[in-house]
């Protein structure tokens, strides 16, 4: 057992130090690059938005042209400020239009549905979706568009991800360590298997036709994992599918508190692994061997004096341990994350156990809305 201890601990950090060395970030291009709309679904998003739109606004290319020719905001029915604070913007910027939303139609997740009425709107021949919490930089844009003009036809991209509390970098730190160890992230796009996908819906970009081939989200309209089944979908349509390091395209905080980690990847966890017992059981199972029995290996051989498991806990701590951090130091993660690691993996066991509970009980809540009949 402690051999299968060193090759479980072994194959996570191998396949992260792969990623590392190979998933490239996007440089801006010198050349003229497309003006495109920009799409944001917002729903009770006044805390957030406001920033959002400005830092979206000043995106430009490398030689100081504007970039996004139209901005449109989705106002899925929201309850706060979130109206007044778009239209205040729009009034000073003509690029800025606001699209009211009104009661969710039946058959759709909020998500896919305000981004389907975001596409029917836009004009432009490309279109990027951006959530109401990122913040881009000013060449943020100009590096997504550089990932999507070099061959891909669907590029989604992880922005980085601010993390304040100790849920947060404990638990969305994880985000970063679930995509680098468990896929070589260049056969998202090299390979044509659907099944070999990652994304994150954060930045999404694609072309007007490719979208209008795939009819907007009407396919993934009842996806709580839009981004995944968004593009999972186009790779089974034949497009190519490009998953890019946002690092230095955009930041986010995703979420603000440990009830809103809680609740945040509580809706999204047993989706994402496609709603099953048995992948949440062999997921789950997975974490707690790699992520959390070295740990307790090592404590055991401190506690009693015993040599051998004392080495194998303290070479699969180590390797937690440098995963951590070369992943902190490549994606600007606080160093509480590195050391709290195992407490996160453990925490976000309990959440994807939640998350299944939710979805068996046909009650999956998000945004003020609980939704019965999903898909993963």
């Amino acid at each position: 057992m402690l051999e299968t201890l060193c090759v479980l601990s072994s194959l996570p950090f191998g396949l992260t130090v792969y990623n590392l060395l190979t998933w490239k970030r996007p440089v801006p291009s010198a050349r003229e690059q497309a003006r495109v709309s920009l799409l944001i679904p917002a729903r009770n998003e006044a805390e957030r938005i406001g920033p959002g739109l400005r830092a979206a606004l000043a995106s430009s290319s490398p030689s100081g042209v504007p970039l996004v020719r139209e901005l449109l905001v989705y106002d899925d029915d929201s309850s706060d400020e979130t109206t007044a604070i778009v239209e205040g913007i729009s009034s000073t910027d003509p690029r800025v239009r606001l699209i009211r939303g009104g009661p969710l139609k039946a058959g759709w997740i909020g998500k896919p549905h305000a981004c389907h009425q975001l596409f029917e709107h836009a004009s432009s021949e490309v279109l990027v979706f951006m959530d109401a919490d990122v913040r881009l930089e000013v060449l943020g844009l100009a590096r997504l568009l550089e990932a999507l003009e070099s061959g891909a036809d669907v590029v989604s991209a992880v922005p980085r991800q601010v993390t304040l509390t100790l849920a947060e970098q404990a638990v969305v730190s994880l985000m970063l360590v679930t995509y680098l160890s468990w896929l070589p992230l260049n056969m998202v796009e090299r390979h044509r298997d659907p099944r070999f996908i990652a994304a994150n819906g954060q930045l999404l970009a694609l072309r007007r036709d490719t979208a209008q081939k795939l009819r907007g989200f009407s396919a993934v309209r009842q996806a709580l994992v839009d981004d995944v089944a968004f593009t999972r979908n186009a790779k089974r349509r034949g497009f190519r599918v490009r998953f890019a390091d946002g690092t230095q395209m955009a930041h986010c905080r995703m979420y603000r508190s440990a009830r809103e980690v809680w609740l945040g990847f509580s809706k999204n966890i047993a989706a994402g692994l496609g709603g099953g017992f048995m992948s949440v059981l062999l997921v789950t199972a997975l974490y707690a061997l790699c992520f959390v029995w070295p740990y307790f290996v090592l404590l055991d051989g401190m506690l009693n004096r015993d040599a051998t498991n004392f080495s194998f806990g303290l070479g699969g701590v180590a390797l937690n341990l440098a995963l951590r951090a070369l992943v902190a130091i490549r994606f600007r993660q606080s160093w509480a994350s590195v050391f709290l690691h195992p407490i996160g993996t453990l925490l976000l066991i309990l959440i994807a156990w939640n998350s299944f509970r939710w979805m068996r009980q046909g009650k999956v809540a998000w945004a003020g809305r609980t939704y019965g009949e999903v898909a993963p």
